[in-house]
């Protein structure tokens, strides 16, 4: 995660997308993320990412497309992502090559049944060099757990906003993930009646024991929808992978 993360955070990153004639931190993020689907329209979008509010996607959809075709945000996003971690993993390049070198055994021959973002990160043509090949690797994996928690939370019955406020009565705030998924005050307190209503919430907006029980619920759907790249990698490349990979999420964690 910290390792996709620089292509959202990292200054690098950031400006590469500003200085393709992206401004504003959102039209980049939605270009840069979507654009392996294609010139996909805001409803696509919103299904595919999940917990964001329709309007919200439509402020960067499909206009974006007009001021960068999803070809150049590719290659705008991996030239970003790669000057970023150029400044990040200096020194790392023993780390870099093994982690990559694992991350991609790991994804060799993995299909991607209902995983519609990792499919299309897993088409993309494959990099020469090894942070590029570390970040798409990264990526890809990122996307395949996130199209399988998606699967889960909705196999609880929660929609996108429902996965937000039942979040922030664990262990975030509105004031934090309201502004940045765009749900207006009606939304989000509708959500929060009924998760208050199916008792996952009591009326102080705080988590239930059955909250909690269905939160617990979907991470371990979560976590066994990840499992078949680790399984075909073996706990002895897994624990390889770990000892180089964590040096690097550490340092990337930095701009996060």
């Amino acid at each position: 995660e910290p390792v996709h993360a620089v292509t959202y955070f990292a200054p690098e990153a950031l400006e590469a997308f500003k200085a393709a004639g992206l401004r504003g931190f959102w039209r980049g993020y939605f270009a840069g993320r979507a654009a392996p689907l294609g010139a996909a329209g805001p409803e696509v979008v919103t299904a595919s990412f999940y917990n964001f509010a329709p309007a919200f996607v439509a402020r960067a959809l499909p206009s974006v497309w007009e001021l960068l075709p999803p070809e150049d945000a590719l290659l705008v996003r991996h030239q970003g992502a790669v000057a970023a971690l150029e400044a990040l993993l200096a020194g790392r390049e023993a780390e870099v090559k093994t982690a990559a070198t694992l991350l991609e055994q790991a994804l060799d021959g993995l299909d991607y049944p209902g995983r519609p973002l990792a499919a299309a990160n897993g088409a993309l043509p494959g990099s020469d060099d090894d942070l590029g090949r570390l970040w798409q690797a990264a990526t890809t994996l990122r996307e395949h757990r996130g199209d399988g928690h998606f699967a889960a939370v909705l196999a609880a019955g929660l929609d996108g906003a429902e996965v937000l406020v039942l979040r922030c009565g664990l262990d975030m705030t509105r004031e934090v993930m309201q502004p940045i998924r765009g749900f207006t005050d009606e939304q989000w307190d509708a959500a929060r009646d009924r998760l208050t209503g199916r008792g996952l919430l009591d009326r102080d907006g705080a988590i239930t024991a059955a909250g909690r029980d269905l939160h617990a619920a979907v991470e371990a759907a979560t976590d066994r929808a990840a499992e078949r790249p680790w399984t075909a990698l073996g706990d002895a490349g897994v624990a390889e992978l770990a000892a180089a990979l964590t040096p690097l999420a550490v340092a990337c964690a930095a701009v996060v």
